[in-house]
């Protein structure tokens, strides 16, 4: 069954870490994209990073370059979200997606086919 499930959310306090997991299943990495979406409430749906399936290249949105770093593991069909320095404007719910062949631009949430039910992270103090 297709299906893409988050997990790694919670609360943390200013500056630490989090790590988020999308595990994939009924899909390849070596054909799909993986992106990360994220979205506060009562704001928009904001695209913050993508690993191509092709050549693992990567992008990411302005407002999380430089802290957060997106990879993935073939063998486990798992794609990562390292996010340091949490700010507490990152306060959202998080969400992977795939997307056929390579990354589309970083805010074309429409490019995407599958999504996953997102995963929360807070960050308060």
């Amino acid at each position: 069954q297709l299906q893409l499930v988050e997990s790694g959310g919670g609360l943390v306090q200013p500056g630490e870490s989090l790590r988020l997991s999308c595990t994939v299943y009924g899909l390849s990495l070596d054909y799909y994209s993986i992106g990360w979406f994220r979205q506060a409430p009562w704001l928009e749906r904001e695209g913050i990073s993508c690993i191509s399936s092709s050549d693992s290249s990567t992008k990411y949105a302005d407002s999380v370059k430089g802290r957060f770093t997106i990879s993935r593991d073939n063998a486990k069909n798992t794609v990562y979200l390292r996010m340091n320095r949490l700010k507490s404007e990152d306060t959202a719910s998080y969400y992977c997606a795939a997307a056929r062949g390579s990354c589309p631009d970083i805010g074309s949430y429409f490019e995407y086919d599958y999504w996953g039910q997102g995963t929360q992270v807070t960050v308060s103090s």
